[in-house]
């Protein structure tokens, strides 16, 4: 991993209200290059993957609909989901996902 890339994770993981992190291969299946937190891991981080996966797969394929015969489509860039405990930041690159688990209310 790239110098960059470890000071990012590193910052991530120190930052209080950050309860993990996920970096996600974009193969079929998901697979988890490496996480921090324990939300992510075992078997609830294996489902992590897999639904993070699906979800940009579903935007990305409603941004295909509907920029549908156009020559240059839409790609997704960032997405943020806000539950009511929990919000779920997703940075899709070409070759993994990039996700942040944090707790609003710290």
């Amino acid at each position: 991993m790239s110098p960059e890339l470890e000071q990012t994770l590193t910052m991530l993981s120190s930052h209080r209200s950050v309860l993990g992190y996920m970096l996600v291969s974009r193969g079929h299946p998901a697979s988890i290059i490496r996480h921090s937190g324990v939300i992510f891991e075992g078997e609830q981080g294996k489902r992590y993957a897999s639904v993070i996966a699906r979800i940009v797969e579903s935007v990305q394929g409603g941004l295909d609909e509907i920029h549908a015969g156009e020559m240059d489509g839409d790609d997704v860039r960032f997405l943020r989901i806000r539950t009511k405990r929990h919000e779920l930041m997703i940075s899709p690159d070409d070759r993994y996902l990039l996700a942040v688990l944090h707790d609003p209310a710290t």
